[in-house]
């Protein structure tokens, strides 16, 4: 079976409103928005349909104006924002990575949980582990010059401020070069989302009901379909926000609702021990009608836990299961050679690909989907899942 197409028959969204949740990312939402502008053009251009964005006051949000033909759609976009979070999350110096690392890296083992986690696809667990390598061994380089200067400075005293004041300058070093090396970074945040064994840190908490107040506001709202993007960490932060309305009963009535997570990483979470509230969202989310929910990876992002059902392997999972469907990428065929060849070894770059243009997009299009005619239950409803989806339970 396949997906829609935008020249079958189906009801036509001339209004939507799309929520963008973003992953654990310190960036404001204008980095978001000048993204889809520039990856949307590029999109635009490939699949010959026109693409117009703008920005809107206030500067969380902008409109889409999409025309295919005789097709025309307006879209406003809302960034879901707790880049603030994050940036409070990465305050401190060079020691405070080391005390996550330690943290972090207790609470995964003594929880059993990174063994786990092995038994699923191996890119994200060893993306996880990169972060605590690359710190252990700036880590032995900075011991190793210290070592080096108490050996060679002759003076008393002076060998020792010296091998100090070395020591220091390579850990800070490697700290100013985060930029390029992002081993801090993903260990703030695997310390973030771990820090309470799993449980939401209660800031975020807060912030995920305001974002299902700013949903249930627009899925009572003049539009055709109220459309929720989750991102990385902010698939499984979309998952909770869900949930709330459902079981609150807020999505009763209204427009129609979809839900699309991209390259997620809820294992991560939900595996641990105090993330009960993860796993009973996800059973919520997987077991229902309201919300349609397509899960998207690929195999090339090593980031993401690839076609891994985070209902089932979360174990969650009951034979009346509704979602999500989940289908790939496919990044080494919906990009051309020369793309796939430049990008393939640039694992951050690729975790965020679904948001960027394909060059033979096929029936994932990021742009048609969050702007083009189709709702997004009418486009994939039909669609079969991808083959060799894991669906194996790594909660104990």
């Amino acid at each position: 079976m396949r997906a829609m197409t935008s020249t079958e028959q189906a009801p036509e969204v001339r209004r939507r409103k799309v929520f963008y949740l973003p992953g654990y990312d310190p960036f404001p939402p204008r980095r978001y928005r000048e993204m889809y502008r520039r990856e949307g053009r590029k999109q635009a251009e490939l699949s010959g349909y026109g693409l117009k964005v703008a920005g809107l006051p206030g500067g969380i949000a902008w409109q889409v104006d999409f025309r295919d033909g005789a097709r025309e759609v307006v879209t406003q976009i809302e960034v879901l924002v707790w880049s603030d979070l994050v940036q409070a999350s990465m305050t401190g110096n060079v020691l405070r990575s080391y005390a996550a690392l330690v943290r972090t890296a207790w609470i995964y083992l003594a929880s059993g949980a990174l063994w786990r986690l092995t038994r699923l696809r191996k890119g994200p667990v060893l993306a996880a582990l990169y972060p605590v390598v690359a710190l252990l061994a700036q880590l032995l380089l900075a011991l190793g010059a210290g070592v080096l200067c108490l050996q060679l400075v002759p003076v008393p005293w002076l060998d020792l401020l010296l091998a100090v004041g070395v020591f220091a300058l390579v850990l800070e070093a490697g700290y100013r070069a985060d930029r390029w090396l992002y081993a801090h970074y993903l260990m703030r945040d695997y310390a973030y989302a771990a820090g309470l064994g799993g449980a939401y840190p209660p800031e975020l908490r807060a912030r995920l009901s305001g974002f299902a107040d700013r949903l249930a506001e627009a899925a009572r709202g003049e539009v055709d379909e109220v459309l929720l993007v989750g991102h990385s960490s902010g698939a499984y932060l979309g998952v909770t926000v869900l949930a709330e309305l459902l079981r609150a009963g807020r999505l009763e009535s209204g427009v129609t609702v979809g839900f699309l997570s991209l390259g997620h990483v809820t294992p991560m979470v939900s595996a641990l021990p105090q993330a009960t509230e993860l796993r009973g969202d996800l059973a919520v989310l997987g077991h229902q009608s309201r919300v349609f929910w397509l899960d998207v990876t690929a195999p090339g992002d090593g980031c993401a836990f690839a076609l891994c059902d985070p209902v089932a392997v979360s174990g969650m999972a009951r034979a009346d299961q509704t979602g999500p469907r989940i289908i790939s990428a496919r990044f080494s065929e919906t990009l051309a050679p020369e793309t796939w060849a430049k990008l393939r070894w640039r694992f951050y770059r690729l975790h965020f690909q679904y948001l960027h243009a394909f060059d033979r997009p096929g029936d994932y299009d990021y742009f048609q989907i969050t702007a083009g005619p189709l709702r997004l239950k009418d486009r994939f409803e039909a669609r079969a899942p991808s083959p060799s989806v894991l669906r194996r339970r790594v909660v104990a």
